[in-house]
């Protein structure tokens, strides 16, 4: 079988390898074992791999490249328009000759993968959702649109969708589904934590005004100040925090990620004299965050918008509490609160009153323990062996060699 791969991910090109960001690549080597051939229609840049890029290692990889698409300012709109019929281009030429589609959404360039899928109704498909399903969240209209044509089974035919959450009200080709980092073995290596101080907290996302990564520093910094000074929630953080007793810090976040924002967040440090609070570590791989994950006590990630946050997933793993906002399947990840501490999605965050919300739990010893057992109960039962199995279904079913189960029977629908 040729197995079709539509996605907005740039690839590198090196020693007749093809490189992408590590996930996504770990997440396509499981479906493509037992894949002969792959084609993949990308975008494509210059240079060498990173250190959180990996390559294809379970396919023979034939390579269409396309442009990328951008509509940010005006200039890469015109670009992007420029390049628009090279991009139909590339994307038929892979869904004409593969057996099997598969898309990545959302993204503009799987957008026009949306449309064009309509011409082929036989063609057995899949898509992957990475983002936000929900159907009553607040989304740029491409994505609307995305969910649209991807749900309407008029339009799209013979497709299997896979989304984050188990959402009602969704057409017969939408199934609920999950990811995974870590194996059944690595169950072993898990160990029960104690919660006391210090308390280390962790951000591991990329640094983009969307994940908020200012909010997780304001909240770290608030719980020392508000530890020594006692302060009223709702008011601001003082200038005059550095002058303060460091002795007396209990608090510490190691931050796991790079981005656009890392220069402005790093500034802020040091302005207000956090440098040695807040700990900057810049991509870094798997095995370096599972380190991490065991030895922490909490996960924070106060983003407005996610699919399946898959660093909330991991931290859960290895026993930590994530302090997260209430988006997406998150609620559900968190068991509405029974395992983490959920967080408003307003803007601006009221960092008091998450704030009291964590200092109300560092109280509670005996609660950070259930909801630490609670966390490490549910994501364990998410790992690799049960994603591949999951996958070989999904492949079945949309090639019509078998019948399919629903996805919470799986084991991958929401709670």
């Amino acid at each position: 079988m040729k197995f079709g791969i539509i996605t907005y991910l740039p690839h590198k090109e090196n020693k007749d390898e093809y490189y992408s960001y590590a996930p996504y690549i770990s997440e396509m080597n499981m479906w493509l074992k037992n894949i002969v051939k792959t084609l993949v229609a990308a975008p494509k840049t210059p240079g060498f791999p990173t250190q959180i890029e990996t390559a294809y290692s379970e396919s023979e990889i034939e390579f269409y490249q396309i442009p990328g698409m951008n509509f940010t300012n005006p200039e890469n709109i015109v670009a992007s328009l420029r390049n628009f019929p090279a991009v139909i281009v590339g994307v038929w030429k892979v869904m004409k000759r593969a057996d099997h589609l598969h898309l990545r959404c959302p993204g503009n360039v799987s957008l026009i993968g949306c449309f064009l899928q309509i011409f082929f109704p036989r063609k057995p498909k899949t898509a992957k959702y990475a983002g936000n399903w929900d159907p009553e969240a607040r989304q740029p209209w491409s994505y609307k649109l995305q969910k649209w044509l991807l749900s309407n089974t008029f339009l799209t035919r013979n497709m299997e969708v896979l989304v984050y959450g188990d959402w009602p009200g969704q057409s017969k080709n939408v199934k609920p589904f999950f990811t995974a980092s870590f194996s059944e073995r690595e169950k072993n290596e898990v160990r029960d934590k104690k919660f006391e101080a210090p308390f280390t907290f962790l951000f591991v996302g990329n640094l983009v005004e969307g994940k908020r990564p200012l909010e997780a520093i304001k909240i770290v910094e608030k719980l020392n100040f508000s530890e020594r000074r006692g302060m009223d929630s709702d008011s601001e953080i003082s200038a005059d925090f550095d002058s303060q007793n460091r002795s007396s810090d209990r608090f510490f976040l190691t931050i796991y990620g790079d981005g656009p924002e890392r220069e402005r967040l790093e500034e802020y440090c040091r302005r207000k004299d956090l440098e040695n609070l807040i700990h900057f570590k810049g991509n870094r791989p798997l095995q370096e965050l599972k380190n991490a994950y065991q030895k922490a006590h909490f996960l924070i990630l106060p983003s407005r918008s996610e699919g399946w946050p898959k660093a909330i997933a991991e931290g859960m793993f290895f026993g930590c509490i994530p302090i997260a906002t209430s988006v997406s399947c998150v609620p559900w990840m968190l068991g509405g609160g029974s395992r983490g501490i959920l967080l408003k999605n307003q803007q601006p965050v009221r960092i008091g009153q998450e704030v009291e919300k964590i200092l109300k739990l560092l109280a509670d010893q005996e609660k950070m323990k259930m909801m630490s057992d609670g966390a490490k109960e549910w994501s364990q039962k998410y790992t690799l062996e049960k994603f591949e199995a999951a996958l070989k279904e999904v492949l079945k079913t949309s090639n019509g060699k078998s019948i399919s189960p629903k996805g919470r029977d799986l084991g991958v629908g929401c709670e």
